[in-house]
């Protein structure tokens, strides 16, 4: 199932990769924004009935909404038929229509790696109280998702993800005595 939000991110992120390709500078924010809302989009999917992820969602379109206004204001600087060009996708992905793929990849936690942030991933043999995992990350400043009870993918600065990552070492020190 691919929801409109997720068509307009995916949308958006061609259209910033092309533009920058073409020498255009997309503003600073930009590509941490995309990484928060893809990262609120995949949480609102796994559970669409929890309400602080409905909220979410709809605040993560809002700001899809500013970000396509700023990015199809630089691609205007292209020239109309450009700007016009994805205009018509972004229209075709607020219909429903899928206009891309998310990259088929064996390793889950690439896909939803959000762009500008850095990604690591922890495994672990028996399930973690989620709300210490939440906690750290709150404290530190990264962004977290669920794969499963054993599996956490953590997104943030390279520097953040190191202290995150080093002060969940304890998990695994726990587990080993268990």
């Amino acid at each position: 199932m691919s929801l409109p939000s997720e068509q307009t991110w995916l949308v958006l992120h061609h259209l910033i990769s092309d533009l920058t390709k073409k020498g255009y500078e997309i503003p600073s924010g930009i590509n941490s924004e995309m990484g928060l809302i893809r990262s609120a989009v995949s949480s609102y999917k796994r559970d669409p009935s929890h309400p602080d992820l409905i909220n979410g969602l709809a605040q993560a379109e809002m700001s899809l909404s500013n970000i396509q206004g700023i990015v199809l204001s630089i691609a205007e600087e292209e020239g109309d038929e450009y700007a016009d060009y994805w205009l018509d996708l972004f229209k075709q992905a607020m219909k429903g229509e899928e206009v891309f793929e998310f990259s088929k990849s064996r390793s889950k936690f690439l896909v939803n790696a959000p762009p500008g942030l850095t990604t690591g991933r922890i495994t672990l043999k028996d399930a973690l109280a989620e709300e210490r995992v939440q906690e750290i990350a709150e404290w530190i400043g990264l962004i977290i998702e669920f794969d499963d009870d054993n599996t956490i993918q953590l997104h943030g600065d390279k520097p953040d993800l190191k202290a995150g990552l080093k002060e969940m070492g304890s998990f695994f020190l726990e587990q080993q005595g268990d």
